[in-house]
């Protein structure tokens, strides 16, 4: 299982989000995107609706007709009625539960990075996780800094 821990420093969520959930669809796979807050989670819907103007990602929000259908589900919890394997935490909070699937997608900012290096230390002896940590260059790149 693998765990990417993205540091948001120059490029925000709005922008960092929507490309890599472009590319786990473009896999073949589907998400489960957790965000405690409803504000959050609402802000999230519309952003993967109006992110690019030639293109959206399908979505939906968890509770609604279809979840199970949804290549993308947004909720507040880690229970991924819509199949998914792929998981983003986008509120910068780790859960456990996250282990569950084949890849976790972490995003922090300044805020949450005490709480993401507490995470990634206690990842660091479990058995069968490989841990990535992305950082931003000056130009906005991510580059893989573990």
């Amino acid at each position: 299982m693998q765990v990417d821990f993205y540091h948001l420093t120059a490029t925000p969520l709005d922008r960092a989000l929507p490309q890599i959930a472009e590319k786990v669809l473009a896999s073949g796979g589907r998400l489960l995107l957790v965000a405690e807050s409803e504000a959050q989670r609402a802000t999230l819907d519309k952003l993967l609706w109006t992110y690019s103007a030639e293109s959206f990602l399908p979505h939906g929000c968890a509770g609604g007709e279809g979840d199970t259908d949804q290549p993308i589900l947004l909720t507040e919890s880690t229970d991924a009625t819509n199949g998914a394997r792929n998981i983003a935490l986008a509120d910068g909070i780790w859960r456990d539960e996250a282990l569950g699937f084949d890849r976790a997608f972490h995003f922090f900012d300044g805020e949450r990075i005490a709480e993401a290096r507490l995470a990634w230390k206690a990842l660091a002896d479990r058995d069968g996780i490989e841990r990535r940590y992305w950082k931003q260059s000056e130009t906005g790149r991510w580059e893989q800094a573990a």
